[in-house]
């Protein structure tokens, strides 16, 4: 396992240079730098780490350019950014000891869109390493979840084992777009085991959930109603009023009916139309999102969207168009692989207070992955470890405490060597 210094410099480079969902490219060839660093020798990338007819939400080329030169001006990877050029980033690393089972670590790589705090008690602003990319920062501890990928497959590389290890550095998991691109390949079909993992969570450093569950699953989409436009003041009846029919249609969402089954929730947001006040406004767009504590249940949430949006439109005269940008399934932890990271962490005397289990409450698209290798007949699980996150997720403060990394580091690779047939 790397030193605490080198993997927390680490950390603190990949947080300087956070990039959103399918706009990696930096993050993307920096892991591949550290990797071949490590000695690993299969590195899969791009279209061959992901099926890129599956991502969601993948922004127009344009600004996959602008990315992309960004990138290319900070790190000399031309190799790389080769192949994953139009947005198809992300990364699969394999360890390939012969026989022996498979054991596969899941991390994401993708930052958000929130600026940074600079206030001087913030401490990646304090001690020079805050994002250096205006308006983007890594505020959901991605920065720690890609470092302690890299530790991990240092730690069990330098083991003696038999069997294949495999990371999963994904991309778009802030736009739940990648986890269905990534998990649709054939690198899944030989997982035994397979974790994910995430750090914070509002837990203090030294606490360890080791299978959380009840992700609720979630579908993301942009809506745009096309009407037709007239004069506001002598012809209102000549046009067909898209915000009207927006309108009309998120009245209808919030009205639909919860279900007895378990949790549902629909929200509407980035709500626009860019005619003027004496314009009946010929387009109108915004994002809406339904989530489900099953799968099942975000399908009632979504299709009773879909039948609010076509009434809407037809009440109104206007026409609809859906598109989803991120998607993600309720996928629960298999309990023998919550007791063997549980059993690992336990000997461990950085972790002062491991629990079995816990609730997630939000939507990952790990959740992804972890079907298709339980549908294969593995066995999955995602692991909270705490970080004593001082500001709350998704926030300009948000941080984690550096030493939550040698801490999950060791936990998931003593983990992932337990399951390999060790010496």
């Amino acid at each position: 396992m790397p030193g605490t210094s080198d993997i927390v410099e680490l950390r603190r480079v990949f947080h300087e240079h956070p990039e959103p969902g399918w706009r990696e490219f930096w993050t993307t060839a920096k892991i591949v730098d550290e990797i071949e660093r490590v000695g690993v020798d299969e590195i899969h990338v791009g279209p061959d780490a992901i099926d890129s007819d599956e991502r969601l939400g993948v922004p127009d080329n344009r600004e996959l350019d602008t990315w992309l030169e960004r990138a290319r001006n900070e790190i000399d990877r031309l190799d790389v950014f080769d192949k994953i050029a139009g947005g198809n980033t992300g990364v699969v690393a394999v360890i390939d000891n012969g026989d022996g089972p498979c054991v596969g670590l899941r991390v994401d790589i993708d930052a958000l869109p929130i600026t940074e705090s600079s206030d001087t008690n913030h401490f990646p602003s304090s001690n020079g390493f805050r994002s250096t990319i205006d308006g983007f920062m890594h505020a959901c501890g991605h920065d720690a979840h890609i470092t302690i990928g890299i530790g991990v497959l240092k730690a069990v590389l330098e083991s003696d084992f038999s069997g294949i290890f495999k990371v999963f550095f994904q991309p778009s998991e802030e736009l739940l777009g990648g986890g269905k691109a990534m998990a649709n390949t054939n690198h899944l079909s030989d997982i035994d085991y397979l974790m994910g993992t995430h750090v914070g969570l509002d837990l203090p450093t030294g606490e360890l959930v080791a299978g959380l569950d009840e992700a609720l699953a979630l579908s993301r989409f942009e809506i745009s109603f096309h009407g037709e436009s007239a004069h506001a003041g002598n012809a209102p009846n000549g046009g067909h009023n898209a915000v009207q029919a927006l309108i009309t249609a998120a009245n209808n969402m919030y009205a639909i009916p919860r279900h007895g089954d378990g949790a549902t929730r629909v929200n509407i947001g980035e709500i626009r139309s860019e005619n003027a006040a004496n314009v009946i406004a010929d387009s109108a767009t915004a994002k809406v999102e339904v989530r489900g504590g099953s799968t099942q249940l975000m399908e009632y949430m979504k299709e009773s969207v879909y039948d609010r949006l076509e009434h809407a439109a037809e009440m109104h005269g206007c026409e609809i168009d859906v598109t989803v940008i991120g998607e993600s399934i309720r996928q629960d932890c298999d309990e023998e692989m919550v007791s063997a990271v549980y059993e690992n962490a336990t000997e461990l005397e950085a972790v002062e207070s491991p629990r079995r289990s816990g609730t997630l409450g939000a939507s990952e698209d790990a959740t992804y992955l972890m079907k298709t290798v339980a549908d294969n007949g593995g066995k999955a699980t995602y692991v909270s470890i705490g970080a004593s996150n001082p500001g709350g997720h998704h926030t300009p403060t948000f941080d984690v405490d550096e030493e939550c990394l040698p801490i999950g580091v060791s936990v998931l690779s003593r983990t992932a060597l337990s399951l390999l047939a060790t010496d």
